[in-house]
């Protein structure tokens, strides 16, 4: 519609040129001057079209602060004229003077506006400037996150607030993936497509499709953060590299994994939880636990656990990029526990030892004091011989 719309436009200069002939104010004559005067009818046109399509970064809020700020300018300009009349100035100098006020004066209201322009509030038809709050807050959603398909429950929790932007250069590269021949990038394509519809279909958040783009910058993650410059918005990501690039920039970053590692659960050093050791770990007798919300928890002398429900004691909590990490030892009690079934298993294996080898001295298990009856003499051996 808005091609439909230029191209009426340098049409009509073209005919306005035509018709008026614009080359007869310049006092030039040519053998087809009215052709020439449509020409250069639509060039003018054509270059109105340019300026409009240069304006198109900036939104629609700063142009009329612009269009509002050089009014007020102006104006505050003709009434500083009137009082420099009663001044016994020549000709030339009223001019010069007057020249340099409407430059001076249009610049002022310029800027007074664009820097006061969320602190007033004015009604024009079809348009309305407010004072901008929280509800205004603009929020650029990237690929990542949508992909990621947690920013669904976040909305239906009422904590999102703003509007969410949706770049239509975004929605091109989703739909790029969905389209893949890889089935993994096909699969998340199209779980970012669903994501995107159950969040419009949301009635806590409002997404607007936007169409701005830049075709100067080869990568989305370049045409976020300028397009965030631009409107003044916030980006919403789980992307690291986007993260950094962006606060580099002075871009808001929103990062979910942020927000989702804010919400784990605070430990301190010294608590005592109890958690089950799941496998080994990297270093010797150490054995690994997740909490719920996946945090891993490294615990020293636990491999001879693993499979076993234990009490353990919090010693340090590493904070990293990736997450948070917990260190942790076997509690005292725990301990003493497997100290009292190590020394139980020990006794045991200690009087069967003893038992074997007492059966094995007596071949009968009791004690006897003298000969074995068979090699003991008659009784009347002796006399006999």
């Amino acid at each position: 519609m808005i091609l439909f719309i230029r191209f009426l436009f340098i049409a009509g200069c073209a005919a306005f040129g035509y018709y008026s002939e614009i080359l007869s104010f310049l006092n030039v004559q040519f053998l087809h001057s009215t052709w020439v005067s449509a020409l250069i009818g639509a060039l003018i046109g054509f270059i109105i079209v340019m300026i409009d399509v240069f304006f198109k970064q900036y939104t629609v809020r700063n142009i009329l602060s612009v269009i509002l700020g050089l009014a007020l300018g102006l104006i505050t300009h003709k009434l500083f004229m009137m009082v420099v009349a009663y001044a016994d100035l020549t000709p030339e100098m009223t001019r010069n003077f007057g020249i340099a006020s409407a430059i001076i004066f249009s610049y002022l209201g310029i800027i007074t506006i664009l820097r006061g322009q969320d602190e007033f509030s004015l009604m024009i038809p079809f348009v309305h400037l407010d004072t901008k709050g929280a509800k205004e807050d603009l929020v650029l959603l990237d690929t990542s996150v949508i992909i990621d398909g947690r920013i669904a429950d976040i909305a239906n929790t009422h904590f999102m607030g703003g509007k969410l932007i949706l770049p239509r250069f975004v929605l091109k590269e989703l739909q790029l993936i969905s389209d893949s021949s890889d089935p993994l990038k096909r699969n998340r394509g199209r779980r970012g497509l669903d994501v995107l519809n159950a969040i419009r279909e949301n009635p806590n958040v409002t997404v607007k499709i936007h169409e701005m783009d830049f075709p100067e910058f080869n990568t989305v993650d370049a045409k976020l953060v300028k397009m965030a410059q631009v409107i003044e918005a916030k980006v919403f990501t789980n992307d690291y590299n986007l993260n950094k690039v962006a606060e580099l920039q002075g871009v808001k970053v929103l990062n979910i994994n942020d927000l989702a590692n804010a919400l784990k659960p605070v430990v301190m050093p010294g608590e005592e939880m109890e958690i089950k050791i799941l496998k080994e770990g990297k270093e010797h007798e150490q054995g690994i636990a997740y909490l719920d919300d996946g945090t891993m928890v490294v615990v020293d002398s636990a491999r001879r656990r693993i499979g076993q429900t234990v009490r353990v004691t919090i010693t340090s909590v590493l904070q990293t990029q990736a997450g948070r990490m917990i260190f942790a030892k076997l509690s005292d009690e725990d301990e003493g526990r497997r100290d009292r079934h190590e020394r139980g298993r020990g006794d045991r294996w200690h009087d069967r030892g003893r038992d074997r080898h007492d059966r094995g001295r007596n071949g009968h298990g009791q004690p006897h004091s003298g000969p074995h009856p068979q090699n003991s003499p008659a009784p009347n051996q002796g006399q006999n011989a």
